[in-house]
């Protein structure tokens, strides 16, 4: 097993089918494959005044894309949050409450003990950048940065981990904590699919819209009677890494019923994309998202056996034995 990011704090509007609707209470660290320790910075705690130094030397792997090596803090670190931007990238500006996908180091100013990579893992860390999903310090150092950039910045408790620390992670309550970060990807609302159209010419299936503009596609349910099977066809296929049974996914998708047509769970209704593990949702989409590649929308049907069958989720417009048909934008992997 991977071993899991010590970055995050409890990640907030997952959906995990096991109670799709309107309704964003229910949260899941296992869902989002990190650990959750609870980051001790709040809305109660001030902005920090952002500062360019002092950082410690980055004494190889300088460039993007590169595992770092930096060197131990000289001196007092700032109490303030210290940020340079090494390399200038020329892509997307991120916004506060995007998801963002890096590659990033952290360590320990005094000690410049490594206690967390994704380099070596060979896996992009995938997290929105939103209160209690990510510790602050994260959140005010890399919005407005652009992604393709290279980022060092140096995290005082305050907007850490706080008197507390993370003593799973070697992290004590007075330790200012030192990150280089490479910003590869941002999604927001309105990402959509990246690829190529592919036809979609069986009349007893459902046709989905082909807009990438970020709107909700359409979903035109045929009238004639559900698969028994599942279905999982591409709309549009990207050109991606496929996606693997034990991944998490960052996606947007719209579901409706098969009988009605009528909408029952949607983020861009919410306007809010959602992260999930395919480990824990109903088993037509994880067979159906397995083996499809990252940038694609899909044409999910889901069968009754494979959804909820005669136990839908409380207080949702789905009934027993309901066919589910979504339409499902692959943006992300992890």
């Amino acid at each position: 097993m991977r071993r899991r990011s010590l970055l995050i704090a409890v990640p907030t509007g997952l959906v995990t089918l096991a109670g799709c609707g309107d309704d964003d209470s229910g949260s899941s660290d296992e869902a989002s494959g990190s650990a959750s320790p609870s980051a001790s910075a709040s809305a109660s705690v001030p902005a920090p005044k952002i500062v360019d130094g002092p950082l410690p030397a980055i004494t190889a792997g300088t460039k993007f894309g590169e595992k770092p090596t930096v060197a131990k803090g000289s001196g007092d670190p700032s109490k303030n949050l210290a940020v340079k931007t090494i390399t200038a990238g020329n892509g997307t500006t991120v916004a506060e409450n995007d998801y963002i996908q890096a590659n990033y180091l952290g360590q320990i100013w005094d000690t410049a003990k490594v206690f967390d990579n994704s380099y070596d893992r060979k896996t992009p860390l995938l997290i929105q950048l939103a209160t209690s999903s990510i510790i602050d310090g994260w959140r005010y150092a890399l919005t407005g940065k652009k992604t393709g950039s290279r980022v060092q910045f140096s995290v005082p408790p305050t907007w850490g981990y706080g008197k507390e620390g993370y003593a799973e992670g070697g992290i004590k309550g007075t330790d200012t904590l030192v990150f280089v970060v490479d910003l590869l990807e941002t999604f927001n609302a309105k990402s959509s699919a990246k690829g190529t159209q592919v036809a979609q010419d069986n009349v007893d299936l459902p046709k989905v819209g082909t807009n990438t503009d970020g709107k909700a596609p359409s979903i035109e349910v045929p009238k004639s009677d559900a698969p028994k099977k599942l279905v999982a066809n591409y709309v549009i296929e990207g050109d991606g890494d496929e996606v693997a049974a034990e991944n998490t996914v960052l996606v947007q998708y719209k579901g409706v019923l098969w009988d009605s047509g009528k909408e029952f769970d949607s983020t861009y209704s919410r306007k809010a994309l959602t992260s999930f593990s395919l480990q824990q949702v109903v088993k037509g989409w994880s067979q159906g998202l397995t083996g499809k590649k990252v940038g694609s929308r899909v044409l999910i049907v889901v069968p009754p056996d494979l959804g909820y069958g005669d136990s839908p989720p409380a207080g949702s417009d789905i009934k027993k034995d309901s066919t589910l048909v979504f339409s499902v934008d692959i943006l992300a992997k992890m």
